[in-house]
């Protein structure tokens, strides 16, 4: 298996208005102020360069060796070990696809915990082992290994809402604020992306996961605090 923070080049920014990284860019100011914002686990730097953009100061941790463009500071490191030593605090920390890769998501929890301004928030995105193709896939006794998605093959942790609550709690963290990304049909139909059946199904999902986030969203979009 490859190290568990290493982002394959099949994770890509997903722009679409319903998916997780459109909803978690939602959660943080248009306008970055120089404020400093620290994206834990951020691949080749799509989220790092969009906030750079908005004029967020961002430092940028992942296990690759190249820097994203837009990162004012970059840090090689594995995030099984936790986090490097890093000058905070921060007023944001993202952390997008990542804490179920690790074999310890708490230790890298509490690491970025430790790093929060007063005032400050962690930005989680959160796969849901709750939602319906999850539960109907193991109810017929299959478990795909796949590329990405729910049944991404280097998944180490299958948490529903509740698993993921409480490993927050553990963490000492409080959930402010949660957004449920819709499921992807435009990335499972690529012929169709741009077309309005697909559109209508995106947001059709999306306000059913309004409604019922346990079984029908496809992502959890957390904003967390200190307890």
């Amino acid at each position: 298996m490859p190290p568990a923070v290493e982002a394959p080049a099949q994770y890509a920014f997903k722009p679409t208005p319903y998916s997780s990284h459109s909803l978690l860019l939602r959660q943080l100011p248009t306008t970055g102020q120089n404020r400093r914002v620290l994206d834990v686990g951020c691949a080749s730097g799509y989220l790092t360069d969009l906030l750079a953009a908005r004029g967020f100061h961002v430092t940028a941790v992942d296990l690759h060796s190249a820097a994203p463009a837009g990162a004012a500071a970059f840090f090689t490191a594995d995030l099984d070990q936790g986090l490097p030593p890093l000058s905070g605090p921060f007023d944001f920390i993202v952390c997008a696809d990542v804490l179920e890769h690790l074999r310890d998501p708490l230790r890298l929890l509490l690491d970025m915990r430790a790093l929060l301004a007063p005032g400050g928030a962690i930005l989680l995105s959160l796969p849901n082992s709750g939602h319906w193709y999850f539960r109907a896939n193991v109810l017929a006794g299959r478990f795909p290994q796949d590329d990405r998605g729910l049944f991404d093959r280097t998944h180490l942790h299958f948490f529903t809402w509740t698993g993921w609550t409480a490993l927050l709690d553990r963490a000492g963290l409080r959930i402010e604020a949660v957004a449920c990304s819709a499921d992807p049909y435009g990335e499972a139909l690529p012929r169709w992306k741009a077309s309005l059946a697909v559109r209508a199904l995106e947001r059709l999902s999306y306000e059913a996961a309004r409604l019922w986030k346990r079984l029908f969203a496809y992502q959890f979009i957390v904003r967390a605090v200190r307890a």
